[in-house]
């Protein structure tokens, strides 16, 4: 409801609401939140820096207190609260914060550590001498003044600013409903950037770009590639990655160390060295012993000691991924463009502040000409009197009165009454010769500017060549070096580059716990040996999967459920050989029904390679392994899989290779794979095998010439037999017998082909491994049970064997 004159309306709720909340809104992003795209200033900052020009806390001038500032900022011009315009002018002079600061201050004004500046009281500041540019003839009537809060005094709309501030200095806010966070860049370049504008008003941002680098931040540090940079400036919007500057050292005593000597823009220091100190702590990163921060006043100096077996340039890059050395920056150029916000790209930024700048030149040279003007009418009349002194004398001594005196002036010399008053005025000293000269070269002079200044602004290509002009002497002036370097996209380092290859042990038990561990820890033993304790498991959990992958290798996951996911072998954390491991699902997002059924290493995504799986119930499937080369984090379809059936087992072929499959109860077949047609990742696939009906299928492997198949049984048995003895059946049949199953050999676990000379890994289910060569292992017929390949402990089973390659494989 609302009363008006007496009487009460009704007004709708939701509509006074949204006109109320728009209101507020275009307060915020007009008022407070986003800076204009001629000074780059928000109104705080454009307020602040005027003031300090109406206080003369100019560069030449000592420096004042900032409480004498912030008061007078918020009695004139901003009524907020003192903290808003303290910290807005703190930053504009923090030298980590602002590329250009604008204001010179004397004192604790914070910093990069995040210590902030010392109370209003202790501090004093002035104009730094790069923003008097940005006030440079702003009593010529070169912007709008428009009143202030309480109507008292003027203030401008915008300042004339002859350096592109926006750009150079960037700037950061949040709205309502929108916010900006433009860049900082290096004057020199954007100077030439709006040079280049002046010179080609049609220049694109692949053009402007030959000139504008890309950003140039404060604490310097480097940009990785220049796809976002292209972005921002094409559309107004990107992301870059920016990355700190590091060099790796040896230290007196033979170890590495890595110093920092520049951080990415808006990093907290002392939270990114502590930071780096949790990480440490964590063991997230292994092999940092020693941290501590050197910086002085003459540069910043992060020093990490690394430990003497550690690789310095892994131990960077993980630090690189795991905290604020490394950085993106959303680039979003949000500006008010005539009080509207804009998303802009480069050449409309720049374009916007060259109008700016035009409009500034013309409001200038017409004040300029105007005065020139009014002192030339002076001048005019002065000389007049001069050249008919003896009657101007005459006639001022024959008046009664001042005003008699310019009346008849004014009469008998044709004078206006600015004229009159100016002869009325004229001191003595003037009538001197010397006097009379000057008062004609001065005379001269206000005709040649006269003249100049309507040349000016009749012709625009001469206000753009005084832009271009005055924007060179402020570049020669204040233009530095670029401090931000700019890598091309392949200079990104990939951790994976930095990681030597070697063969290590990868272990995955029954309830989802991975580690990998380096492959030579485990040194060969005897046939029969107790072996080693490999990992160290929780109570009713056993080691499921084995294998040996390269550190550069994907591991591929098969599940259950047919679905496939993947992972870098490299990022499988390493831990001792009695540790656990580390839960699967902190890897991968497998699904909370899905268990892991096989696991395979693989290089690259090849056309010419097959995946090859196989279930409980004989089905087996070819599939092009570049049809996996997608992947998801939640996975992708590997294969669709029956109602009570399983996958056992996936591994890679060429697509012309002979299959041998192995079931728990003995049988084995041996078949081309040129039987099996590929198919697509959702298919089911065809029969392998038939089986009997207790039976399963335990194991699958490719035939390799001279190669033995191995058969190991769940109470550790073990033999080797030919191949020679598996004739090549077609696909789908019963098989042969493999071995004699008894109840002191147990059913198989595990079938394998191998060589003369090949080393094997045999794990049971309480986590005892077992490494030996396969020459110790008995040669004996398919009908046999074999020897003992590992002692089992009572109620254990043997889990699973894998292949130990040489490194010449």
């Amino acid at each position: 409801m609302s009363e008006v004159a007496g009487k009460i309306l009704p007004i709708n709720i939701e509509d006074e609401m949204r006109k109320s909340y728009i209101d507020y809104a275009m307060s915020v992003i007009v008022g407070r939140a986003l800076p204009d795209v001629r000074d780059g200033l928000k109104p705080v900052h454009r307020r602040i820096l005027y003031a300090m020009y109406e206080l003369n806390m100019t560069p030449d001038k000592p420096y004042k207190k900032s409480a004498r500032l912030v008061g007078d900022v918020l009695g004139r011009y901003h009524p907020h609260g003192d903290s808003a315009v303290y910290d807005a002018m703190v930053r504009m002079a923090q030298d980590f914060n602002s590329r250009y600061p604008l204001v010179d201050g004397h004192g604790n004004f914070g910093s990069i550590d995040g210590d902030s500046a010392a109370a209003m009281r202790y501090t004093e500041a002035r104009l730094s001498k790069i923003a008097l540019e940005m006030l440079a003839d702003i009593e010529k009537e070169t912007v709008d003044f428009v009143p202030n809060y309480d109507d008292t005094l003027k203030e401008p709309t915008v300042l004339p600013s002859k350096i592109p501030n926006l750009l150079v200095n960037g700037s950061e806010g949040i709205a309502v409903g929108m916010a900006t966070k433009i860049p900082p860049h290096n004057l020199r370049e954007v100077i030439d950037g709006v040079i280049m504008l002046i010179d080609n008003p049609n220049a694109d941002y692949r053009e402007l770009m030959k000139v504008i680098k890309g950003p140039d931040f404060p604490t310097g540090a480097k940009i990785l590639g220049t796809r976002g940079i292209e972005e921002a400036y094409r559309t107004g919007r990107g992301v870059i990655t920016i990355r700190a500057q590091a060099r790796i050292e040896k230290m007196n005593n033979g170890k590495m160390r890595i110093v920092v000597y520049e951080i990415p823009f808006q990093v907290n220091k002392a939270k990114l060295i502590e930071k780096i100190a949790d990480l440490v702590k964590e063991k997230k990163i292994d092999g940092i012993t020693d941290l501590r921060d050197e910086s002085d006043r003459t540069g910043m100096r992060i020093i990490i000691e690394l430990r003497r077996d550690v690789n310095p340039n892994v131990i960077l890059n993980q630090l690189y991924k795991h905290t604020s050395l490394q950085e993106t920056f959303g680039i979003i150029m949000l500006a008010l463009v005539n009080g509207e916000p804009k998303v802009l790209n480069l050449p409309q930024v720049l374009h916007y502040y060259l109008e700016h700048q035009k409009d500034v030149i013309v409001r200038r040279t017409r004040y300029d000409l105007a005065k020139a003007e009014a002192r030339a009418h002076i001048v005019e009349g002065l000389r007049i009197a001069l050249n008919n002194l003896d009657a101007v004398i005459k006639t001022i001594r024959s008046s009664q009165t001042t005003e008699i005196a310019r009346t008849a002036l004014m009469e008998k010399f044709a004078l206006s009454e600015k004229q009159a008053q100016a002869i009325l005025d004229m001191r003595l000293q003037r009538l001197t010769g010397l006097e009379r000269e000057k008062l004609e070269n001065e005379y001269k002079d206000l005709l040649e500017k006269i003249a100049y200044y309507k040349s000016v602004l009749a012709d625009e290509r001469k206000v753009l060549e005084i832009i271009k002009d005055e924007l060179t002497v402020i570049k020669e002036k204040y233009g530095d070096e670029r401090r931000t370097i700019i890598t091309n996209e392949d200079n990104r380092i990939d951790i994976e580059d930095l990681i030597e290859e070697e063969d290590v042990v990868i272990t995955i038990t029954h309830h989802g716990y991975i580690k990998r561990q380096p492959a030579d820890i485990y040194k060969s033993q005897k046939r029969g040996g107790r072996g080693i304790t490999a990992m160290g498991t929780k109570e009713e959990d056993f080691v499921e999967h084995l294998f040996i992958a390269n550190t550069h290798h994907y591991l591929l996951f098969l599940t259950n459920a047919g679905k496939i996911y993947r992972l870098k072998v490299h990022e499988v954390p390493e831990a001792g050989r009695t540790a656990k491991g580390t839960a699967l699902i902190n890897l991968i997002n497998i699904g909370p029904e899905e268990m892991i059924k096989a696991v395979i290493p693989c290089r690259s995504f090849d056309e010419d390679c097959y995946l090859l799986t196989a279930t409980k119930k004989g089905i087996i499937k070819k599939t092009h392994l570049s049809e996996y080369k997608h992947g998801r984090k939640d996975g992708i379809v590997a294969l669709t899989i029956e109602e009570n059936d399983e996958l056992i087992g996936a591994l890679l072929t060429n697509g012309k290779s002979e299959i041998v499959l192995g079931s728990r109860l003995g049988m084995a077949i041996r078949f081309s794979e040129e039987e099996v047609r590929p198919m697509g990742r959702t298919a089911k696939g065809v029969r392998g095998i038939t089986l009997s009906k207790e039976d399963a299928v335990v194991a699958l492997d490719v035939v390799e010439d001279s190669g033995e198949l191995l058969t190991v049984t769940e109470n550790g048995f073990a033999k080797r037999t030919p191949l020679t003895e598996y004739r090549v059946q077609s696909r789908g049949g019963k098989g042969i017998k493999t071995a004699n199953i008894t109840d002191k050999s147990g059913p198989i676990v595990g079938l394998m082909v191998v060589k003369p000379g090949e080393e094997i890994m045999a794990i049971s289910t309480d986590g005892i491994m077992i490494r030996t060569k396969v020459d110790e292992i008995k040669r004996a017929g398919r009908a046999t049970t074999g020897v003992r390949l590992m002692k089992i402990g009572e109620q254990q089973k043997l889990a699973s064997i894998a292949k130990v390659k040489e490194e010449e494989e």
